[in-house]
């Protein structure tokens, strides 16, 4: 019987790797679209490696690197995590996800280092670049420098936030390194990587990582989006004392590479008395780099087919992107991994259900503005920062009540010179010969210079009960095709 264990195992390995060989032929666009990685943070084994070191755009997973150099400040005694910081009006430039603050606004590295990391605010990661490293560049350099010393060979930064840039590279090699290290160098300040949801002032924002309070045992990283990258996520979990990290890049949504994650962990968790079963892939640091130029992703992610511009936070269902089929296709077959909803006892659910599940509920948070304050000094700051949200509601939507006219009103708005705006009233009437009911547009387009006190009774009277139909009529249609164009904008965010 001893004599038949060595071909034993020798068959079943022998099964086993021919099985994996068919899964690759049959999984073409992981090969070519998508970056996995799946290993042990204690040891740095690898479990799983997909495309692990092809170069890829980080995206906002770049503000764990902005993280670890924050927080090894603290830890070093160069700053506290009281330290006030300002925001500078480049830190108030950045564009979403952010959270608005006005140039002067002050912020301890504390709250700016929870609304980074759990709203992924690119202005709070300007904020604490600048506090740590003096500007953009002073601290891309000792992200580098950090990045160096920590074997990740792969990869370069020019921004602390990941917002689109070519020099902003990465590999999911580097990025498990990355968490490896922080884990490792950081371990009183993790919980800044798992925090489920932040309250500032009234607003609640729950964290991008759609694992956290979802997943049992998960307990970190971070998320990232451009549309050059594709949705990408760094993410851990621990079970039976055993911590796992997993990293995918390039997913198509915000939950499919949350199903991905949950995927990869589960695998890794069930491999525990099977690992002589497979090959050995060595550990991270030991994983060849690839010389190779980033793919880009931004066709496929922010092109003409999507049927809303693509965000960081992306709460879109898998089967929103194509019933089963799509969900077959993101999730890789699912159906053959299922997880225990508390850990502990039946019934199964699939990763989507789990994904798409609401997460367990938590007391998020607070985040204020100003200096570090407790008791009721804190439930001050946090009402102040609410009324301050209150007040400034209202002008926003005066503002946007103001415009739907002015987007109803589009060609008479349109022209910037006295020329155009002469030009656009002949166009119409022509129009109106044909149709008596629009010749009476022209009047209301104040074209000609005639007298404001002229022109206001004739464009008000026929305006009144147009007005009056057409605002309803617009409310759920017009203003909002007007408006969907410009929500394109998040497309790039991070």
């Amino acid at each position: 019987m001893h004599a038949l264990r060595p071909l034993l195992r020798k068959s079943l390995f022998n099964l086993f790797a021919a099985t994996l060989a068919c899964g690759a032929l049959l999984a073409p666009r992981a090969a070519s679209a998508e970056a996995l990685l799946l290993i042990e943070a204690d040891s740095g084994k690898v479990l799983q490696s997909d495309n692990a070191t092809i170069p890829w755009y980080p995206a906002s997973v770049t503000k764990i690197m902005t993280a670890y150099v924050t927080l090894k400040a603290v830890k070093d005694g160069r700053l506290t995590l009281d330290t006030l910081l300002t925001v500078s009006p480049t830190a108030a430039s950045q564009s979403p996800s952010k959270m608005g603050f006005r140039p002067g606004t002050q912020v301890t590295v504390d709250n700016a280092l929870k609304m980074m990391m759990v709203k992924s605010a690119n202005d709070m990661a300007v904020v604490l670049a600048e506090g740590v490293g003096g500007s953009i560049d002073g601290f891309s350099a000792i992200m580098n420098d950090t990045a160096r010393k920590l074997g990740m060979t792969q990869t370069s930064y020019v921004n602390p936030n990941g917002l689109p840039a070519d020099g902003q590279i990465t590999s999911a090699r580097d990025l498990g390194i990355l968490a490896r290290s922080f884990l490792r160098d950081l371990p009183e300040y993790e919980y800044f990587v798992h925090i489920p949801a932040i309250r500032f002032g009234k607003r609640t924002t729950g964290n991008f990582n759609k694992l956290i309070g979802r997943y049992p045992g998960a307990d970190g990283f971070k998320t990232g989006f451009i549309c050059a990258s594709g949705y990408n996520l760094v993410a851990s979990a621990t079970r039976n004392g055993r911590r796992l990290i997993a990293v995918v890049l390039g997913a198509n949504s915000g939950t499919a590479r949350a199903v991905k994650a949950a995927q990869l962990l589960e695998r890794g968790f069930a491999q525990d008395n099977l690992t002589w079963l497979r090959p050995s892939l060595g550990t991270v640091d030991n994983l060849v780099p690839v010389d190779a130029t980033p793919p880009n992703l931004r066709d496929e992610m922010c092109g003409p087919h999507r049927k809303r511009p693509a965000t960081d936070d992306d709460d879109a269902l898998i089967a929103a992107n194509g019933g089963a089929t799509g969900s077959a296709s993101a999730t890789g077959g699912e159906a053959q991994v299922t997880f225990f909803t508390a850990g502990l006892q039946p019934p199964l659910m699939k990763a989507s259900e789990l994904m798409a599940s609401a997460p367990t509920p938590t007391e998020p948070v607070l985040v204020y503005t100003g200096p570090t304050r407790t008791g009721t000094a804190l439930i001050a700051a946090v009402a102040a920062d609410a009324d301050q949200q209150a007040a400034s509601k209202p002008r926003g939507k005066k503002s946007r009540v103001a415009k739907k006219p002015d987007a109803a009103d589009k060609p008479t708005d349109k022209p910037k010179d006295a020329k155009t705006a002469a030009a656009k009233p002949d166009a119409k009437q022509a129009d109106g010969k044909s149709d008596g009911k629009t010749a009476v547009k022209p009047a209301a387009a104040k074209p000609a210079g005639a007298k404001h006190a002229a022109a206001k009774p004739d464009a008000a009277k026929p305006a009144e009960k147009p007005a009056a139909g057409g605002d309803q009529a617009a409310k759920p249609a017009k203003p909002k095709a007007a408006t969907k164009p410009a929500a394109a904008k998040p497309a790039n965010n991070s």
